[in-house]
């Protein structure tokens, strides 16, 4: 008791602010170990064991039922299946904001949501322009979303130098850019509907609705119901990562036990003298129980898949993902294509130029405020960096070329997110070292 209370008193701002915080110190923890999955994946592509570490990728793993065969490449559950708890995460804070977070004031949430839109529709308007009657031209959603984490990542060089609000900018829009980016793909890149597989998908997303409603509260069966929503997608002819997107919207952000029903649970347990008496079917044991589901239920749901999920999201799935998808044999590729340079214009130009156009005019004509500490070079800097397409832009890559220009995108994704973060790295650092007078 005594040293909880030489500890400052909690307050309400606490519970949308820590999470928040604890968001970006994983997201920029994971984007070092992101850069250094990317750099093995290149060196690995391109040493003697090349063949050996792409192959590796390509081996099939399924399912055999007789005839019915259910086998795809190591490579396309990744991408596919594992990236979906991916984009999960990122529909759970995206939620979260929006409810808890800064954004639910519509005007705050306004600016990150322009950025964003104007940081898709300008490269791809600048990729389709460099592009027209190409092959290629269908890979214009490369250029669309932004990495979080790298994101993340650059700004922790810079540090507590640049205010906290052009994080939440950044994040912000990244998170809205990567939701965006997987709509597209869920209907450009998909391929032709099957509507029995799409009404099955509403089907369980409406079972997912319903069983919230009643009350089931158990990890595992929602767990169950996504799996077969992620078949049903996926036979749909829909990119069944969307499963991801709409499940982690569909979460609850309202807690089921309010802080007054714990604290009167848990003084029940503590009333209980001392002893071994924790055994057997008594009234002591189903209080310590229930006290330990009022504990566990005292938090959203939004919140504690966050927190189960984003670690594992961070730090296996995603280096995991640049493993399997960044090695390209740089000397086998014809980085002469022009599918190269319109990805690295699109990334390194059309990206910022989009997202301080769109931020300006919605400041401009009143639809979003401006927070006091950001100034237009800091968002000059952070749209700069939103130029670091490199999950995302790998991710679209893999669905819209042919093999045979596979290797070129790559180039013009990993040439035009390494620019971007130097740029925006180099003006941030300037910025924020004049305004200290360094």
């Amino acid at each position: 008791m005594q040293e909880e209370n030489a500890r400052l008193p909690s307050e309400t701002a606490d519970r949308f602010t820590r999470p928040f915080t604890r968001f970006l110190r994983i997201e920029a923890a994971s984007g070092l170990l992101l850069l250094f999955a990317a750099l093995a994946a290149l060196g690995l592509a391109n040493s003697p064991w090349s063949a050996a570490f792409l192959a590796f990728w390509e081996t099939p793993i399924g399912l055999h039922f007789g005839s019915l065969t259910f086998s795809r490449s190591l490579q396309h559950w990744i991408n596919d299946g594992l990236m979906t708890f991916f984009f999960f995460v990122i529909s759970l804070e995206l939620k979260r904001e929006l409810v808890l977070g800064e954004l639910r004031h519509l005007r705050m949430a306004a600016l990150p949501f322009a950025g964003a839109l104007g940081g898709m529709i300008v490269p791809v308007s600048l990729y389709l322009a460099l592009m027209t009657g190409q092959p290629g031209a269908h890979g214009w959603g490369t250029v669309m979303a932004t990495d979080t984490a790298f994101v993340i990542g650059a700004l922790a060089v810079v540090g507590s130098r640049i205010p906290p609000s052009l994080r939440l900018f950044l994040l912000s829009l990244a998170i809205f850019d990567d939701v965006g980016a997987i709509l597209v793909v869920a209907v450009g890149y998909g391929e032709a509907l099957n509507w029995t597989a799409l009404a099955l998908s509403m089907l369980g997303l409406a079972a997912v609705a319903g069983s919230a409603r009643l009350g089931i509260r158990s990890v595992a069966i929602y767990f169950l119901f996504g799996g077969m929503i992620w078949l049903c997608f996926d036979a749909s002819g829909i990119h069944p990562t969307i499963a991801g997107v709409v499940l982690g919207l569909m979460t609850p952000t309202r807690v089921w036990v309010s802080d007054a029903r714990l604290r009167a649970i848990l003084r029940r347990v503590l009333s209980y003298p001392g002893g071994e008496h924790w055994s057997g079917d008594t009234a002591d044991r189903r209080d310590l129980r229930r006290a330990g589901r009022a504990v566990s239920e005292s938090l959203s749901p939004v919140e504690r898949l966050e927190m189960m999920l984003h670690p594992w999201v961070g730090f296996v799935i995603m280096p995991v993902f640049a493993l399997a998808n960044a090695g390209v044999a740089v000397s086998g590729a014809d980085i002469g294509q022009s599918v190269s340079l319109a990805i690295f214009a699109g990334l390194v130009f059309g990206k910022p130029i989009g997202v301080l156009t769109f931020s300006w005019l919605a400041v401009r004509l009143g639809f979003a405020t401006e927070d006091p500490s950001l100034n237009w070079r800091l968002l000059a800097g952070g749209a700069l960096l939103t130029g670091i397409g490199f999950t995302m832009s790998l991710f679209i890559a893999g669905l819209a070329y042919a093999p045979s220009m596979l290797d070129a995108a790559k180039i013009g994704i990993l040439t035009g997110s390494a620019f971007s973060a130097a740029a925006g790295l180099l003006l941030l650092v300037w910025l924020t070292y004049r305004k200290q007078g360094v």
